[in-house]
């Protein structure tokens, strides 16, 4: 069967073969080559877009208002040799394709992340109502479980054509995805998750209970209640795409891969053999970005520090927020229905709680149920999920005690890092009264609410229903011919600008396109043979609804 990839389906191209293809992406005038060009945020949609426009021959100049990696932060505990916390982006399914082209270039190894019910977890417990049950497969969980998983499967087919879709998406099927989503896109846009499940044939032949255990737990990765109340579009994008499953984490930590790609050296057009991304910028990113402005046909930006400098194009990769508070950008830089739009998108808030153990204590066998101490755990109490990370039975191993979305993550918000520990060891002694976890916990514990960051103001865009339109407008924005001339030159990237928030293939994708714009701007084009994705947007662009 062929591998299921993130091809669309809102906009179904193949970016894996375009930054893969022998012919390069394309090429800017050679009077170009050299111009800088602003990239603002050094996260992934910052870095590989940095990188690409560097291959172009352009001098991509990155801006960073904090920690560079974004919110693929892999941050080390205090004492150890390279035991890390992923507090951003964990797990990495493997339809995201766009992604692993430049993790592969990089070296990094991944491994099947330990999610519910796989055998790199190797065991789970789902714990609900004061009830525990333990499982290695699904089959070992009661009927009610598998209940539930075939009645979303059947509404999933009874209501978006399930099967077909994904095969049209596994086979590239342009016409065929075009043709199976943008009519639901009109039928499911201003429709929540919660109504999908609740209001189909297959839930209303179960009760409540059904329902809230799906809420709770789920399927693939845990509970989707935190979702209920987003457009569901946003799930089927995440069903049908794959990004539920198949899940990967980067050995060492997820951030090293934008590390290295800042430190590789490839063949450009137009700069000397070993220039890298590090060389371009002499070692170190610019400050933060506090103001943008139109300066004739160049874009100003002004730094933390007052510096200013001006450019013939603009990347903002930041969240959207960021350039209504953050950012003081020149209202004229966007059409107010763009303006509308960044406005409106919304994010949802995630929380997570780390320590490190000194050792991968859970796999110890309790002689009595012949049952590991600890197992992967999904339950209605405050942590909601914990995750073993096991780094070797002579290494320190990592528990993510807690992972926890809206209401649940906002519990903690104004809590310290040991009172979070502190509730997450409590709820999970009523699970596991027998086991002292706290008697293995090293250093101190690593800990973070997203949208308590002045950077990022939440986790990642979770669209309500009627948003499709803001998000039509905001992705398709790398497409400026049709723009009036102040308008043009500055583009948007980053995973809150994609289909598929929450996802770093949504950041990828989105920085080629925006790749793609600049090269255009600039009097650049395509390689022959290998259109990218503004060449073929016209046709293949998602469906409107009507304003």
């Amino acid at each position: 069967m062929t591998q299921l990839t993130a091809f669309g389906p809102d906009f179904p191209f193949d970016y894996q073969a375009w930054i893969s293809h022998p012919a390069g992406t394309g090429a800017v005038p050679k009077a170009m080559h050299g111009t800088p060009v602003a990239v603002i945020g050094a996260g992934a949609a910052g870095v590989i877009a940095g990188f690409e426009l560097m291959k172009l021959g352009l001098r991509p100049v990155l801006y960073e208002s904090a920690q560079f990696g974004g919110r693929l932060r892999s941050q080390t505990f205090e004492g150890s040799d390279g035991i890390v916390a992923e507090l951003g982006g964990m797990r990495f399914p493997i339809s995201s394709r766009g992604f692993y082209h430049y993790l592969d270039l990089t070296g990094c190894q991944t491994k099947p992340f330990p999610n519910p019910l796989t055998p790199a977890a190797g065991s789970t417990v789902i714990d609900l109502e004061g009830r525990s049950h333990f499982a290695r497969a699904p089959e070992d969980l009661p009927p009610i479980y598998r209940d539930i998983a075939r009645a979303y499967d059947q509404a999933l087919a009874e209501q978006a054509d399930f099967a077909e879709l994904q095969a049209a998406v596994r086979d590239k099927d342009v016409a065929r995805i075009k043709a199976l989503w943008d009519p639901l896109v009109a039928t499911w846009d201003e429709r929540t998750f919660y109504d999908f499940v609740a209001h189909s044939r297959a839930f209303q032949a179960l009760d409540f209970h059904h329902r809230e255990i799906f809420g709770q737990v789920g399927f693939g990765t845990g509970g989707w209640d935190s979702d209920f109340p987003n457009s569901m579009l946003e799930i089927l994008r995440v069903n049908l795409l794959g990004l539920d499953d198949a899940q990967r984490f980067v050995v060492g930590g997820v951030e090293q891969v934008l590390h290295k790609l800042w430190r590789l050296a490839v063949n450009c057009t137009h700069w000397p053999e070993g220039t890298t991304l590090e060389s371009l910028n002499a070692g170190a990113t610019r400050s933060r970005a506090t103001a943008l402005s139109r300066a004739g046909d160049l874009i100003r930006v002004r730094d933390q520090w007052g510096n200013e400098d001006d450019y013939a194009a603009v990347l903002a990769t930041c969240q959207s927020h960021l350039l209504t508070t953050a950012i003081d950008v020149e209202e004229e830089l966007f059409d107010q229905k763009i303006w509308m739009a960044l406005d409106r998108t919304r994010y949802m808030q995630s929380s997570k709680t780390f320590v490190m153990v000194d050792r991968p204590f859970w796999k110890d066998i309790d002689s009595r149920t012949n049952r590991p101490a600890l197992s992967m755990t999904l339950t209605d109490r405050l942590t909601r999920g914990t995750y073993l990370f096991d780094n070797g039975d002579d290494q320190p191993g990592v528990i993510c005690l807690s992972y926890a979305w809206m209401t649940d993550a906002l519990k903690v918000l104004p809590l310290s890092d040991e009172k979070r520990v502190e509730l997450a060891l409590n709820a999970l002694r009523k699970i596991y009264p027998d086991v002292d976890i706290a008697a293995h916990i090293r250093g101190a514990p690593i800990c973070v609410s997203w949208e308590a960051d002045q950077n990022f103001l939440g986790a990642f865009k979770g669209a309500l229903p009627g948003h499709y339109r803001y998000n039509h407008r905001i992705y398709g924005h790398f497409m400026q011919q049709g723009f009036n001339d102040r308008e043009k030159g500055i583009f948007l990237a980053g995973d809150g600008i994609s289909w598929t928030p929450a996802w770093v293939e949504g950041a990828v994708q989105t920085a080629l396109n925006a790749v793609w714009g600049i090269m255009a701007h600039l009097g650049g084009a395509s390689a022959a043979g290998n259109p990218g994705p503004g060449d073929v947007y016209p046709e293949r662009a998602p469906v409107p609804l009507p304003e």
